[in-house]
């Protein structure tokens, strides 16, 4: 006791240490910590949503890359389409124009470029007007491959962390994300393919009026062999193709993730278990 009558709790007084304890050091925990769970689990929160809407966006847009440098695809339309009575050109020059379309949307030339022989005359393959609407094509599939690699990169990373930081079911939560990201997915490659079987002509219009800022891509099909070589009908079928890879692999995944949301039900049941009948311990 002080001169004034005040009571010192001194370090042997067991309530001075046990006040001590509870009032200055746990309450700076509890404090300190709230903010930081908050931060975390915001992150979580956000890392979350982020992969159930990238892990569909990447399959897309991998199937859309895949399908674009395929030259399978691009003589199955010359093939399918009749390219060389429409257009005039030799079978030898379609498929060089193939080759030179696929390196175009590969490269950094900005304007493409490519001859044939017509009735033994050299001519650009395309006019003008064609050739500025291939410049716009090119932006959308460097778009669209940008958007492929930035998705790729964060679900493989994403996928990476639950597999380092593997602890008491987490690898469950991932096949959970998984699901939901491809239910979401499966969701508008349906209603993709009903607009492609029911309404694909305006759908088709409409999706050009969104993404290109000009008419360049009304092409004339009587006169102008871009859309010659690639009529309207190889696109509605490439969306078909392409919906129907998205979907496969979608419901592959799917699989996986259920056989293993399946298989590791009884790991959570003992997990919850010992939980459960663990003891209460309280401070002495």
């Amino acid at each position: 006791m002080t001169d004034d009558g005040a009571t010192i709790n001194r370090p042997d007084d067991p309530g001075a240490l046990d006040t001590l304890a509870t009032e200055d050091q746990n309450g700076g925990v509890a404090v300190a910590g709230r903010p930081k769970d908050s931060r975390m689990g915001f992150v979580r929160t956000l890392a979350t949503i982020l992969f159930i809407v990238a892990l569909p966006v990447a399959l897309v847009t991998t199937n859309v890359r895949l399908l674009a440098n395929a030259p399978a695809v691009y003589a199955w339309a010359f093939d399918r389409y009749d390219a060389e009575e429409t257009t005039g050109l030799s079978r030898e020059d379609l498929d060089a124009t193939a080759a030179a379309l696929r390196d175009y949307f590969n490269n950094d030339e900005d304007v493409f470029y490519h001859t044939v022989t017509k009735d033994g005359i050299e001519q650009p393959v395309f006019n003008a007007r064609e050739t500025l609407h291939l410049r716009d094509v090119k932006q959308l599939f460097v778009s669209v491959n940008r958007l492929q690699e930035v998705t790729s990169i964060f679900v493989l990373a994403y996928v990476i962390a639950f597999f380092i930081w593997a602890r008491d079911g987490n690898l469950r939560h991932l096949a959970t994300h998984a699901l939901l990201g491809l239910g979401l997915g499966l969701v508008a490659l349906g209603s993709i393919g009903i607009i492609a079987a029911f309404g694909f002509d305006a759908a088709w219009d409409r999706f050009h009026e969104v993404l290109f800022t000009n008419d360049l891509w009304r092409l004339d099909p009587t006169t102008d062999r871009l859309i010659q070589m690639f009529p309207e009908p190889f696109w509605r079928d490439m969306v078909i193709v392409l919906g129907a890879m998205s979907a496969l692999e979608a419901l592959l995944i799917a699989a996986l993730s259920s056989v293993y949301l399946l298989g590791s039900r009884g790991e959570r049941t003992r997990l919850r278990d010992r939980v459960e009948v663990a003891p209460t311990t309280q401070a002495a």
